[in-house]
């Protein structure tokens, strides 16, 4: 066998000696486990799973546009993608279009060529005419473009130390027993040592593709193009995943490009029937409708497919790796379909509902916002016993730490202030959607109001803390929006039964739907794509949760802070009795809180007085680690460890202290290092605390005050969304007012723009006239 592989190395061009090495050994990074071959992926997680995958690109993605030569760009982000997957210890093999369009460039020069030497010397030194090339042949351009097309590849797969191999095939090489089983060795044998095959259709010998209908059944299918091709491939070669990359996203439940058409997420074998089919691309010939038979034909051999678009400039470089790692791209082919609604089609349920959720009446909001909070109380005991399931897990799971499962807990108490925050909700939604912020008469019987409306639909993103879930519905129903809700598995149970009880809320009012709860396989970097139907995502955990989401959000604003490094600056001519309540307050009440203090900063002349040690005392008791700044350390002979940051959330007992001049270089430091959260002045001195307040741009400035107040419950929003740091829209702790924008209503009687022109006989009064009021359609209800 050894011998047998050397002499195949020796047949094949390699670029330097490490190349041998390679080929006899599998890579050293671990490889996804191997499953026995006869049943697809149900989900797109699982594609993480796949070990050997075929890669068909199509004419129109290996191909330039104009048809003669290849995208080299477009191709090397390819072979990047593939080569990476190879090493991982995954076993690749690619079916290529691309030799027609690569001979057809090679054989118009060569004719243009040829023409003009002749005509040279025919015509002496005249001009040269125009020249009309002749019709290219396609199993001419086939064979003359091959050769240089492998060229290409292994040059290019070269460059990442993986070895490639030519296989050409025809429709016989399938049919013919003995054929097929030679093609099924020798590619086991490639693959064994780690050579990608690159494998194409023979085009300069394979006859014309006949018109039969013969996609039916594992053993029978004809090798009419190369979809065809890879979906026999794969099956042969038992691939878990076919990646087919074309020139379009997927498949669509209409042509693309008409009104209306959407992209199919999940493709189930039982649903070709309700799919219309566009045209084929501009130079393949197998078209989508080739693509989703071929497609169920290898699902149907045990092998998982995605189509996607291989040509989009902003994904193709990662659009194979996607795939691989179960990301939303494409249409995924699958045997089995989920007994729910996809998230799309919840999406779409809530947008629907929530329009009419915004037309109800804001008695009837508040309704179903107080029916809500009844239902915590009444159905307490169903809500407890699925919590408990919930922390039984977690502990046993051992992997949440004790802040989490402080989070994840609920008790009597807790549901009884969440009913208390609902109901403060139902009295704000009296007077939300709908109000009058502006009235101008701008001519007579021509009036302009602004008026508040919903965003649209919202997408909030939680992790272990299923309080979150009804304070949010609520405010989502009192502003009028439509909500998306995903929260994290760790309370998956109690999460069901406070949707049902939103949901049973809801359907009073006939808007059951307004609120969905995200419980499929969904990852939060697949739901912040939903660029067309979301219209704001609200992450509420974790700063990391915050990052990532802010990072994934395709065109959806994000509402949220990054980090909460929040500062208490104690004052020279600060209240001993006020900072020790203060900063204990601020630290050690709920460190892993966004709005717990994470920076101390110490005036220089409290230093080596009693307060200074009653600071460090009460944070001893209270078991703090204190990190140093650099300045602090300075004045010490032994110092605690020094901070690694000044720019660092600890979100538990820790905090880095450090020593300031003066209020103005505290203002400077937490411009530096903070994160515009929340940031605390502890004073006697009214004048320096008042130039504090001006003088700091964060969301919440307090004097005197515990940072933890910095909450939509403490200030009577009855419940927030999250807190926000951005300088657009809302900040700080973001109620039921953030989550209105709004739209202008013009009423007239017939005017128009010309009315007011340069000789027009209209004038301008914008008269302010009394606002508050209820819109005209209204005011008679009202």
């Amino acid at each position: 066998m050894l011998l047998q592989r050397l002499n195949l190395c020796s047949r094949i061009q390699l670029g330097s000696p490490r190349h041998v090495c390679r080929l006899l050994t599998r890579p050293l990074t671990q490889a996804p486990q191997g499953r026995a071959h006869g049943s697809s992926f149900a989900h797109r997680g699982e594609l993480r799973q796949a070990k050997r995958i075929v890669v068909k690109l199509g004419s129109a993605v290996v191909t330039r546009g104009d048809e003669c030569g290849l995208a080299l760009g477009r191709l090397a982000s390819i072979v990047e993608q593939v080569a990476m997957l190879q090493n991982q210890g995954r076993e690749m093999m690619i079916v290529t279009s691309g030799a027609v369009a690569f001979g057809k460039q090679r054989l118009r020069h060569e004719i243009l060529l040829s023409q003009s030497v002749r005509q040279a010397l025919h015509s002496g030194h005249n001009q040269l005419k125009d020249m009309s090339l002749p019709v290219l042949e396609a199993r001419a351009c086939a064979a003359a473009g091959q050769s240089g097309l492998m060229a290409l590849y292994e040059a290019m797969f070269t460059q990442y130390s993986t070895c490639t191999a030519q296989v050409l095939v025809t429709n016989l090489d399938f049919h013919d027993d003995q054929k097929r089983q030679n093609l099924n060795s020798t590619l086991q044998e490639l693959l064994c040592m780690n050579i990608v095959p690159i494998i194409n259709t023979n085009d300069a010998v394979v006859p014309p593709p006949e018109p039969n209908s013969d996609l039916q059944g594992v053993n029978v299918i004809s090798i009419k193009d190369n979809d065809s091709l890879a979906a026999r491939l794969a099956v042969e070669m038992k691939a878990d995943l076919l990646i087919a990359l074309s020139d379009v996203e997927g498949l669509y439940n209409s042509p693309p490009g008409t009104d209306d058409a959407k992209l199919i997420d999940i493709f189930y074998p039982g649903d070709q029937q309700s799919i219309t089919y566009g045209t084929k691309s501009r130079v393949g010939i197998g078209g989508m409708e080739a693509k989703v038979k071929a497609a169920l034909w290898a699902l149907q051999g045990g092998t998982s497919v995605v189509i996607a678009n291989g040509t989009h400039p902003k994904v193709t470089g990662h659009v194979i790796t996607d795939i691989v790692e179960g990301k939303k791209v494409g249409t995924f082919f699958s045997e089995i379909k989920p007994a729910g609604p996809t998230v799309e089609q919840q999406t779409e349920m809530a947008r629907n509902s929530g329009r009419t959720l915004a037309s109800l009446h804001p008695d009837q909001r508040s309704e179903i916002i107080c029916h809500l909070a009844e239902l915590l109380t009444e159905r307490k005991d169903e809500i407890l016993a699925a919590n408990k399931m919930d922390m039984d897990l977690a502990v046993n799971a051992g992997h949440l730490p004790p802040a989490m499962l402080k989070r994840l807990s609920l008790s009597p108490a807790k549901l009884n202030s969440l009913a208390i925050g609902l109901r403060q909700i139902a009295v704000a939604a009296q007077d939300s959607v709908g109000r009058v912020l502006r009235r101008t008469r701008v001519a007579h019987n021509l009036e302009l109001e602004q008026i508040t409306v919903p965003i649209g639909v919202l997408l909030v993103i939680f992790e272990a803390r299923p309080d979150c879930l009804p304070q949010v519905s609520a405010l989502a129903i009192a502003s009028g929006n439509a909500l998306l809700l995903k929260g994290g598995k760790e309370a998956a149970n109690t999460n069901r039964v406070l949707h049902q009880l939103t949901q049973e809320a809801l359907s009073m009012h006939g808007v059951r739907e307004a609120v969905q709860l995200v419980s499929t396989r969904e990852e939060v970097e697949d739901l912040c794509r939903l660029d067309k139907m979301i219209d704001l995502i609200i992450p509420r955990g974790s700063s990391q949760l915050v990052r990532d989401i802010q990072r994934a959000a395709k065109g959806i604003p994000v509402l949220g802070h990054s980090e909460g490094i929040c500062h208490v600056y104690v004052d020279a001519d600060a209240s001993i009795d006020k900072v020790i309540k203060i900063v204990r307050d601020s630290k050690c009440d709920y460190p892993a809180a966004c709005n717990a203090m994470e920076t101390l900063l110490i005036h220089r002349h409290i230093l080596r007085t009693p307060l200074f040690d009653q600071i460090i005392d009460m944070l001893r008791t209270e078991r703090v680690k204190i990190h140093a700044g650099p300045r602090f350390a300075s004045y010490l002979t032994f110092s605690p460890s020094e901070a690694k940051s000044l720019r660092t959330e600890y979100g538990d007992l820790e905090c880095c202290m450090e020593v300031v001049d003066s209020m103005h270089e505290a203002v400077d430091h937490i411009h530096k290092y903070g994160s515009s959260h929340t940031d605390v002045i502890i004073t006697e001195n009214e004048d320096t605390a008042e130039q504090f307040l001006q003088q700091l741009d964060s969301a919440c400035v307090f004097w005197n005050a515990s940072s933890r107040f910095a909450d939509g419950y403490r200030f009577g929003l009855g419940a927030e969304v999250g807190i926000s740091t951005a300088r657009i829209h809302a900040r700080g702790p973001v109620g039921l007012e953030g989550l209105l924008t709004t739209k202008w209503v013009l009423r007239g009687d017939g005017h128009t723009a010309a009315d007011f022109s340069e000789n027009g006989t209209m004038k301008y009064l914008h008269e302010n006239l009394p606002v508050g009021q209820p819109l005209a359609g209204q005011r008679d209800s009202n």
